[in-house]
């Protein structure tokens, strides 16, 4: 069967806006095939056993199954990050926490920094490597996904992170932090997008966070008081529509130049302050 018949296929099963995209990461992952050498050899013939493969993992994302999930890979920063169910799938927005932190971490201090539920590692790694000189502390309470992160900053070359399980802040009580990054749980229990697309997949842990979304929010505010030097940052990736209350939150536990940055969409993404001392 010819590359070009296959996409053709899987972008009429798919019937997406993103099905022409989706059908060539599936080609590129499943038969070795890149993106660009879709387009120069799509006259060629792919082998039975390709086909099948490529048919299967299709099915795969007709069933709902993030495209991620089927690669085992998401691009994030400048990396490719290996990815599993038992992490969130690292997102575009996201992004716009590692540029707020690089922003405040200077080019040449050994700075103390705790990445707070790392997942698959997506933040801290991306902060380890543009900040060599700074030690990362990353946290997570799923083994699962500290073996994920471990496995992508070996794959990164990241050697100034350090894993520790745990919740939150919990597992640092001795330490001392100049800055301190989270992108936690942050969806509401009752939230209807916990039904649709790519999150019906993800681990529930890592997306919902009580009734208001805000719960384990309030709980890194508490854990960062204990933790961060004097004059240290907090830095939180939220929903849209959370800043006011977690800048009253902030505000209300004595941090100071508080601040909230949008995303690329224009939307309210992150939020942070400083420890006073």
């Amino acid at each position: 069967m010819k590359i070009s018949d296959l996409l053709s296929e899987a972008q009429s099963k798919l019937a997406s806006p993103d099905a022409r995209v989706e059908s060539e990461l599936l080609m590129e992952a499943i038969c070795g095939i890149s993106r660009s050498h879709q387009y120069s050899q799509f006259n060629d013939n792919l082998s039975e056993d390709l086909v099948q493969q490529y048919q299967y993992a299709l099915q795969r994302r007709i069933s709902g199954e993030p495209i991620a999930y089927i690669t085992g890979s998401r691009g994030f920063w400048d990396m490719d990050l290996h990815v599993t169910p038992d992490v969130l799938i690292p997102r575009p927005d996201t992004e716009c926490l590692v540029e707020q932190a690089l922003e405040r971490i200077p080019t040449n201090n050994c700075w103390q920094i705790a990445d707070l539920g790392t997942g698959s590692g997506a933040i801290a790694i991306a902060i380890a490597r543009e900040r060599p000189q700074c030690e990362i502390t990353a946290t997570d309470r799923s083994m699962a996904a500290l073996a994920i992160a471990r496995e992508n900053a070996n794959l990164q070359g990241s050697e100034n992170i350090s894993f520790v399980a745990g919740s939150w802040g919990r597992p640092l009580e001795t330490r001392r932090f100049n800055m301190i990054i989270s992108n936690p749980p942050y969806i509401r229990s009752n939230d209807p997008h916990l039904k649709q697309g790519d999150l019906l997949a993800e681990p529930v842990d890592a997306l919902v966070s009580g009734a208001d979304g805000l719960e384990d929010i309030r709980q890194i505010i508490v854990d960062a008081q204990s933790l961060l030097e004097p004059g240290g940052w907090l830095l939180m990736e939220h929903g849209y529509d959370q800043a006011t209350e977690i800048s009253n939150f902030m505000r209300q536990a004595d941090f100071f130049e508080l601040f909230t940055r949008q995303d690329y969409g224009g939307n309210d993404r992150v939020t942070g302050g400083r420890w006073p001392g």
